[in-house]
């Protein structure tokens, strides 16, 4: 079975007399399970009417890349990279090195044209310490974004630069020892 969720039209005679800035979120933790807190901001945003897209940078294994990305209803895009594998190593043969390559530009250029309000990109952070997208483009990509765009950006380790200019940090940490 398949459902499509469908958001009311939003159709309003009001309008904003000023333009509401973007933020730059990080989510940070040295363990893996806070990207549905994430996900959770995307679906509700979304829900809302406002267009909103998920990259996951090192997930791969679905054959999907950014020419099939999944609809999870009307302002959702989720778009994993072209990957035959998880990526969890620098170590990349050329395919994989090109799918990630062209993931990250795709993702710049829908960035650039105004598509989404809410950009996800998860697991950035170990996309850059593996040297796999560099730190400078990272930075400049934040830089030159429409000004109205929410970045969110995810992963363990979140190197000091995107921290520097980060407009709200959240670091996800455990409270007890299991």
């Amino acid at each position: 079975m398949v459902s499509q969720l469908e958001a009311p039209a939003l159709k309003s005679a009001f309008h904003l007399s000023y333009s509401v800035e973007g933020l730059v979120q990080v989510f940070t933790s040295s363990h893996r399970s806070f990207f549905t807190n994430v996900m959770a901001q995307a679906l509700r945003i979304s829900g809302q009417g406002t267009p909103a897209l998920v990259v996951q940078f090192l997930k791969g294994g679905i054959g999907q890349g950014h020419e099939h990305p999944v609809r999870l209803g009307q302002y959702l895009d989720w778009i994993r990279c072209d990957l035959p594998r998880y990526i969890d190593t620098p170590e990349l043969d050329e395919a994989e090195h090109q799918a990630l390559k062209q993931l990250w530009q795709y993702t710049q250029d829908v960035v650039s044209e105004g598509k989404y309000s809410l950009v996800v990109l998860d697991e950035l952070s170990l996309a850059i310490n593996f040297g796999l997208i560099p730190l400078t483009e990272v930075l400049a990509f934040l830089e030159k974004r429409p000004s109205y765009v929410d970045i969110i950006l995810t992963g363990p380790q979140m190197p000091e630069a995107v921290l520097n200019i980060a407009d709200q940090i959240t670091e996800i940490r455990r409270s007890h020892q299991l």
